[in-house]
């Protein structure tokens, strides 16, 4: 099981990194030479890998090895553009992007740039962990390792961080600098980003594990589509039901199967989640953020908000501000 920690170490050995130990925590230091920066490595538990890589190198670099062992890997970009080259085909991470990667034995070639800084948080498990997730109560498994990859050795799913995976993140590098933070507590929140990347990535995405027609999927995708379009003007039901061609009764069976959850709770995430990244952009105030997601109630879209972030918008506005002041006064020391 614990074999895929030796693609982490072959990584780590590639970058120059002086590792202690083959499957645990630790700190790793860059090599002056090279640039400035670290990797901090945690293992909560044997089969769970969390790699935390905030560096910058003084020149463009690469790095060329081969994986030893079938792993499955979510990787959060949040500063820095890379790339990476797997078989003939160009991946390009850049920050605010979610990576969902499975890989089998494969030659991976990284290609970072000079004199720009890197943060990213990497999770990976063995496929017998993916297994066990995605194992129902009953035993019956809904996706495996092995037909989702096919013929291929390397697979990859992306998708714009969503903001409450952005909260969790935040916790995770905050623990990450506490010397106090106990494996149970790095365990929690990453088993939660694991299970919101799988829900978005795998379930909520697969056509096949659902009940209905392939038309009648397409049009409910179509009328997801619209009202994220529309959120701030959206159509009624029955507009809805009409502009896809689907009667009202299928539309709301079919959506809640397909994302598990009423139209309306999912327009209600989406418009959250964009007043998620315009506060913490703080170039709108909160009423104008209400406004600008379609909330005209400016009371209300706070108790939405606070019901489903845990802040009220003004103080995630203000440490959001604080935050940006506090990067902005370490990059000009």
């Amino acid at each position: 099981m614990t074999d895929f920690h030796q693609n982490f170490n072959l990584f780590f050995d590639g970058l120059e990194m002086p590792r202690q130990h083959r499957s645990r925590s630790e700190q790793m230091q860059l090599h002056s030479q090279m640039g400035e920066g670290e990797i901090r490595r945690f293992v909560p538990r044997e089969d769970i890998e969390v790699v935390i890589s905030d560096f910058t190198f003084h020149r463009n670099r690469k790095l060329l090895f081969g994986t030893q062992t079938a792993m499955v890997e979510l990787n959060y970009c949040l500063q820095g553009k890379r790339e990476i080259h797997v078989g003939g085909a160009q991946y390009e991470f850049v920050p605010g992007i979610c990576s969902l990667q499975f890989m089998n034995e494969v030659d991976v070639e990284f290609q970072f740039n000079g004199n720009h800084p890197y943060l990213m948080l990497g999770i990976g498990i063995p496929v017998a962990t993916f297994h066990h997730y995605m194992e129902e109560v009953g035993g019956t498994r809904s996706f495996d390792f092995f037909e989702i990859m096919g013929q291929r050795s390397f697979h990859m799913f992306q998708e714009t961080i969503d903001p409450a995976a952005s909260v969790i993140l935040q916790r995770v590098l905050q623990s990450a600098q506490s010397y106090g933070t106990k494996n149970v507590e790095m365990e929690c929140r990453v088993l939660e980003l694991i299970s919101m990347a799988f829900q978005s990535f795998l379930i909520d995405g697969d056509a096949s594990n659902a009940k209905l027609p392939k038309r009648d999927w397409h049009k409910i995708r179509e009328a997801r589509d619209i009202i994220v379009e529309r959120m701030t003007d959206p159509p009624t039901l029955i507009e809805l039901s009409r502009m896809i061609g689907l009667n009202d009764c299928k539309l709301k069976k079919g959506f809640k199967e397909l994302y598990g959850t009423t139209v309306f709770g999912y327009l209600r995430d989406k418009r959250l989640e964009k007043a998620y990244h315009l506060l913490q952009q703080g170039m709108l105030n909160v009423t104008e953020t209400s406004c600008e997601v379609g909330y005209s109630n400016c009371s209300y879209f706070s108790e939405v908000f606070r019901e489903k972030y845990g802040v009220n918008p003004g103080e995630f506005i203000r440490h959001s501000t604080s935050r940006r002041d506090s990067d902005n006064s370490i990059e000009c020391q």
